[in-house]
């Protein structure tokens, strides 16, 4: 029942021509030529209760021949509120230093339930060591991002090096048809940009072009990343840059940025719709061949 329920019809003025099937039933009755027998009474007892099964036949067949006309849909929609909320690429440094002291499993852990906690945000991850690559676009589906972390390991990128430059340049195409006003990516790294596919400068510059505000996070302890190199980042995208040498720090530092102001993201809303007209019309074939066999058998 709950199945019929949700069923909704996209032409539903098709309808009307059952009224216009019933006038015809009394209004257009056929001529034919008559025939009398002498045990006439007989003959009508035996073609009585055939008479009503074809008349029934007869009606199904119109009646899901308007249902498949009327085109019976399921419509599955999906509706983003225009509530207040930004636009955020997270990128995880995922090369192989990220290994000691559980750097990566533990800053995995506080980025995942950052995620969870951004309820009207659209997100995108972005992973890099050797290289670097986008692992999801941006989008509202949180519990698929957040599944797809739980795969997220080291060495998943490469181990040796830490393309941190080319993750930027990279995360940045992600808004080049963004219409959010607040466009964010947080950027962490325990390590030193070595791969020299992306300059610097270049990476900033494609940030700046699609307005993207970055903080960077340095993890681990003073050396292991380079700090003028992230501070410059921040800077120059009025974002800001941190320093996280324990698991308690990098907590706070993900709050800090999650109490951010929000801004408002333009509503959307997306219909799936699923067609059923098929099944009336299988119907259909199904009652014209019990009629063809009633009307072999009558002749």
């Amino acid at each position: 029942m709950d199945f019929l329920g949700k069923i909704e019809f996209l032409y539903p003025y098709v309808f009307v021509l059952l009224i216009v099937y019933f006038i015809c039933i009394f209004l257009c009755k056929s001529k034919s030529q008559s025939i009398y027998f002498s045990n006439i009474k007989m003959l009508k007892s035996v073609t009585k209760n055939q008479g009503y099964i074809v008349k029934g036949l007869r009606f199904l067949v119109v009646l899901f021949m308007i249902i498949a006309l009327a085109n019976p849909v399921i419509k599955d929609e999906i509706i983003i509120n225009d509530n207040k909320g930004y636009e955020i690429s997270l990128i995880l440094d995922a090369s192989g230093s990220m290994r000691e002291a559980n750097k990566f499993q533990i800053t995995k852990d506080i980025v995942m339930d950052f995620v969870s906690q951004r309820k009207t945000d659209r997100l995108a991850l972005s992973i890099f060591a050797d290289f670097a690559y986008v692992a999801v676009p941006l989008t509202y589906d949180k519990d698929s991002l957040l599944n797809l972390l739980t795969y997220v390991e080291v060495g998943i990128a490469g181990q040796r090096q830490t393309a941190l430059y080319e993750a930027l340049y990279l995360s940045s195409d992600l808004f080049k048809n963004s219409k959010a006003k607040e466009k964010i990516a947080i950027l962490l790294t325990d390590g030193i940009d070595n791969t020299n596919t992306i300059p610097l400068d270049v990476a900033i510059q494609k940030a700046k072009k699609y307005d993207i505000k970055v903080y960077t996070i340095g993890i681990g302890n003073t050396g292991d990343y380079n700090s003028q190199a992230l501070e410059q980042i921040a800077k120059a995208t009025n974002g800001k840059f941190y320093e996280a040498n324990s698991v308690q720090k990098i907590q706070e530092i993900y709050k800090e940025i999650n109490e951010l102001e929000k801004s408002e993201i333009k509503t959307q809303k997306f219909v799936k719709k699923e067609y059923y007209f098929q099944y009336a019309l299988d119907v259909v074939i199904g009652l014209l061949f019990m009629l063809i066999l009633l009307s072999r058998k009558s002749s």
